[in-house]
Parts: C-alpha cells; structure tokens; sequence
C-alpha cells in the first residue's frame, strides 16, 4: 500500500507535468479589466492557493476594477492552442512551460539547457540578470513577461538504476514528443528515445514501451508515473521553467496604474510559489522514498564529467538554431560569475519559506 501519497497530488493529473501552470479564482462580474486567463492546471494545488491570493490582492488594490476570468483544466486546449487564441485576443493572459515559450521565443529555452544549473542560487541569479533581456525580447513578439515560474529540477525515473552514461543508453526512455531541446539532449547522450504525448506516458509504463521517463518528483506522483518505477537519479537533468504572459495589446490597454500593481503583483506571488514549488518537491522525494523508490546517489566527478560533456553538446548543437552564440556565451558567464562568490552547496532540491 502506498504511504503518505496526500490528496492534493492525486488531484493534479495530468497537469503536474507541466507543473507550474495556473488557475485563479474567478472574476466577480461587473469589473472593468476582467484579464481572460487559460491554464491547464486543477484544483487542490499549491499554486491554486497563492495564486487566489494574488487575484485577491489585485482585485482588492484595483478597488474592483480589474480581475481574472479563468478558464481552467485544459479547456483552451494545449499551449499551442492557447498561444494561437491570444494572438487572435480571445485569451488574454496564460502560464507556459519552457515548451510554450519557444514557441514565442525560442531563445528563451536556453533557460532550460540539461546539466548546466547544479543548484537553484544558480537559476535565481541567471533568472535576475536576465529577466529585463528576455522581458524585452517578449515585448517586441507581442507579449509581456509578468513573472517566472518552475516545475524545477527534473530528473531521470527508470526501471533499471543509472550510475553512468552507458546505463542510461540501454534504456527506453521516453522523450517530450516534439521538443526541440530533448532531441538536441538525446542526440548528445546517444539515446534514440520513444517520442511521446504527455497523455500517453502512463499507460506506456504500463505496456513496457517505455521503462525510463524524465519529471520533477512532485511531477512523479501527481502523474503516478512513480508507481511504474523503481529508481530517481539524483543527478538532475535540468531546471524545467516556465512563465506567465499577457499579450501586449491587453496590457496596454491597461491604465499604467492597473499595469504596475499587475506586474508587481504577479512578481511578488510568482515568487512565492517558485519556493513553494521547491518545497513540495523536497517533500515529494522523502514520500518516493516511503513508497518504494530507490535513489540513485550522484556519480563520482569523473562520470559527473560525462554528463556535463553531454550538455555542453547539446547546447552548442543548438547554437544558431534556438539561440545565438552571444546568448549562451552570456549566460555562462553569470554561472561562472555566481560560482566564483561562493562554496558551491549541492541544492537541488532545497526550498525557502
């Protein structure tokens, strides 16, 4: 019998999987701005409550005058979907994963490279230094950045333990259909993976198509994906992120009043939920182990030296194509910089209250 898998995560579904997407409590009627915003995510969620907080907030500073109107558990569709009825302004607002803002803004996937953050001070500082960078190169496709968000680190879960690059070649390992970064990081590993749909991963556990998947450990149980496996590398892949957008025609249309508490807003509740993101996921890896799953412990420096060879691969292979040289050669400049001040503190999965 599983032990301490709680309620909430058996609510998420298929939503955990894209991990941080949003809802809020509907927008009373009667308001002015009522901001249309799709999301694919369900009740019973930590996001649900610090995002209704935040709707509470704006609707209360606005005295009223502007709020949301949520249109929730997928019923807009996919990303695409959704990307496609805000440029026609039937949406106004959404929360993509990494996957959905390369759909805007291919570039901004260099925020999601496989093994090149070691520890979330790295993704915060990355994510400070470039914010007003991408904020402004989502302006002019016509959209505006109103916060970041995570699922977080994401980690191989198999059916055979990996403690080293040739283990992870004998799996069968499935892979995001249609994301251009997991097809420049299975080039690099050597890996012909088994492209699927989110919706499809479960049920090919199940048959064996696949023994071998990538996911946060939050993700893992809300997708019970964890129930199909035996074993959580330690290592992570990479830091899944994500974002909240507005189009740009809706936010103009904003008083500049209504447009600095919304960008305030969003920014200071976005933040507290990335924390609590990370906190659900420190708590998900100690209920994986109580339910069975086998951790993985990190590899010596010299197989670590084969994984962080692989992203260094993947991440040139995507040069010209997703991203310019000047991009990346900036963003690892920052890690390096971050490095430099500090004793580096293994933190994968650590969280802030």
């Amino acid at each position: 019998m599983l032990k301490k898998v709680f309620h909430p995560f058996r609510r998420l579904a298929i939503s955990m999987v894209i991990g941080f997407l949003f809802i809020f409590s509907p927008a009373v009627s009667g308001k002015e701005y009522v901001i249309k915003f799709a999301t694919v995510a369900p009740e019973g969620t930590t996001w649900m409550k610090v995002l209704r907080e935040f709707d509470q907030e704006i609707q209360e500073k606005s005295g009223g005058e502007m709020g949301f109107r949520i249109y929730a558990g997928g019923v807009s569709g996919d990303e695409k979907d959704v990307l496609r009825k805000m440029r026609i302004g039937q949406i106004h607002c959404a929360g993509f994963t990494g996957v959905g803002m390369g759909e805007i803004l291919p570039e901004v996937r260099v925020m999601d490279l496989p093994f090149i953050f070691r520890n979330y001070g790295e993704v915060d500082y990355i994510q400070e230094k470039m914010h007003e960078r991408f904020a402004a190169a989502f302006e002019e496709k016509g959209f505006v950045l109103l916060g970041w968000a995570e699922v977080g680190f994401v980690h191989f879960f198999s059916n055979k333990p990996i403690y080293s690059m040739d283990d992870v070649k004998h799996l069968k390992i499935w892979m995001w259909e249609g994301d251009p970064l997991a097809v420049a990081l299975f080039k690099a590993l050597g890996v012909s993976p088994i492209p699927l749909s989110v919706i499809d991963v479960l049920s090919s556990l199940q048959t064996g198509l696949i023994n071998a998947v990538y996911i946060s450990p939050y993700g893992a149980i809300a997708m019970q994906w964890f129930t199909k496996v035996k074993y959580m590398s330690e290592v992570p892949v990479a830091d899944s992120n994500g974002a909240v957008l507005i189009t740009k025609r809706y936010y103009d249309g904003l008083p500049q009043d209504l447009q600095i508490l919304l960008k305030e807003s969003a920014r200071k509740h976005l933040s507290r939920l990335i924390q609590l993101t990370r906190r659900d996921n420190a708590e998900s890896v100690e209920i994986l182990k109580e339910n069975g799953i086998q951790i993985t412990p990190t590899p010596p420096d010299s197989v670590m030296a084969e994984f962080y060879g692989v992203g260094e691969r993947a991440r040139e292979n995507l040069v010209g194509k997703m991203y310019s040289r000047e991009l990346l050669d900036e963003l690892l400049f920052y890690i390096e910089e971050f490095r430099s001040k500090q004793t580096p503190i293994p933190n994968t999965r650590g969280h802030e209250e």
